[in-house]
């Protein structure tokens, strides 16, 4: 894993830049649910989700657009990580 510091915090960059991806590719418009799908698909795929992940997630939600369905489909979704 590939980490970048953001006022002092360290966050995961894969997580980062695929945000950064759809965003730009949509013109930085709204993520989609199956922007979503994406990122969670992406942080699944390790034997577990890191508390830098965990984080990284929390950093996107505040600071990144999301469709009303994609919020409440990324709510619930990071609520069940472990």
């Amino acid at each position: 894993m590939t980490y970048i510091s953001i006022d002092g915090e360290k966050y995961e960059k894969e997580l980062l830049d695929l945000v950064q991806d759809y965003t730009a590719e949509q013109g930085a418009r709204e993520l989609s649910q199956d922007d979503v799908w994406d990122l969670i698909t992406s942080v699944k795929e390790g034997v577990r989700v890191s508390d830098i992940e965990k984080k990284t997630l929390l950093f996107i939600r505040e600071n990144f657009l999301f469709n009303q369905d994609a919020a409440r489909l990324f709510d619930e979704t990071v609520a069940e990580l472990k």
